[in-house]
């Protein structure tokens, strides 16, 4: 243990976040240190050293304690693990920019549940660390449960695995029609030439349709090895993007808009094209749901991830709930050239 590692036990105070899991920790201040600290950011240096020490094994930290509510104060807080904070590029869902690196959590309507997911796994590059911010507890439910990518990983059947692991997965996307996100949004820009330009670099597909919308294609992996631990981890979004995820009469209602599987607003094959079957969706969805672990929000805490490690989704709440985010340590899938 260094000296470093030392000083921050006698500061702030670790346990299991779930029991005997250890995948996930509790870090925060022992008794009397919060009172004393004439700023928050006089705990941060204890707070690098426990993460630095470990969150490459457990993968999920929630820091309790450690800040007040505050946006401002949270930004400086994801800042000082020293990596410059990273924007939303490609976005999948609606969210806002709140600040410079900083955004809301996906703003789905609060009845809505959010899968198990790990950010930006729909395509080729993504966050390696990952920071949410409780600014406002909701008044019940809420909660962003989290999952061990690698217990996915070992516990999706293996001719499942090795079959997505050997032909990747192809994501389309049909934007905009009041169907799914307007491009102008997703991409951040009403510039097409941007668009293409991101595209191209990207290595996603991309046609302008007749009636002006966009179309994108990508081919990414479907798991991935976490550049310092070698572990593997399942990491894709098939589950979201498969048509099987629309409750069958809002699927069979978008049909009859827009005619195609390939026309609904996201739909994902396997990289040669090949269908994936429903029932090796059902068993994804369902070793998701038995890996997911949940904990109640407090105003100011803050959940650290490694991305690559750990899921998160976010369950249905009522009253008022404001989560922010920010990301940092982007990583480039093994499909792209070094």
């Amino acid at each position: 243990m260094s000296l470093a590692t030392e000083h921050a036990d006698r500061v702030l105070e670790i346990a299991p976040l779930f029991g005997g899991d250890s995948t996930a920790l509790l870090i925060a201040p022992r008794t009397g240190q919060t009172s004393c600290a004439s700023d928050w950011r006089d705990l941060w240096t204890s707070a690098h050293a426990l993460a630095a020490a470990h969150l490459p094994q457990a993968g999920a930290l929630l820091f309790r304690n450690c800040a007040p509510p505050d946006e401002a104060l949270f930004r400086a807080f994801a800042s000082s693990f020293g990596s410059p904070l990273i924007g939303y590029d490609f976005a999948s869902t609606p969210r806002k920019s709140v600040g410079e690196g900083i955004y809301t959590s996906t703003e789905y309507p609060a009845h809505q549940t959010i899968p198990l997911h790990n950010e930006q796994s729909y395509t080729l590059t993504w966050p390696r660390r990952i920071w949410f911010h409780c600014a406002v507890a909701p008044d019940g439910g809420g909660a962003t449960p989290i999952a061990d990518s690698r217990r996915i990983f070992a516990m999706i059947d293996r001719a499942v695995r090795e079959e997505f692991a050997a032909k990747g997965l192809t994501y389309t996307r049909n934007y905009g029609n009041g169907l799914d996100l307007p491009w102008q949004e997703a991409f951040g820009t009403r510039d097409r030439g941007a668009v293409e330009r991101y595209c191209l670099e990207n290595r996603i597909a991309c046609e302008w349709k007749a009636d002006g919308e966009l179309r994108t294609r990508q081919t990414c992996q479907a798991v991935a090895r976490h550049p310092a631990t070698d572990d593997w981890v399942w990491f894709n979004q098939a589950h979201l993007f498969h048509p099987s995820n629309l409750p069958e009469a809002v699927r069979e209602t978008l049909l009859t808009i827009v005619g195609a599987t390939d026309a609904l607003p996201r739909h994902v094959r396997f990289g040669d094209g090949t269908d994936i079957s429903e029932q090796a969706m059902s068993h994804i969805r369902h070793v998701l749901d038995r890996c997911a672990l949940s904990f109640p929000w407090r105003s100011g805490d803050i959940l650290m991830l490694d991305n690559m490690q750990t899921a998160h989704g976010r369950e249905p709440f009522s009253g008022s709930r404001r989560i922010v985010v920010a990301m940092a340590d982007p990583v480039r899938s093994a499909i792209l050239p070094s």
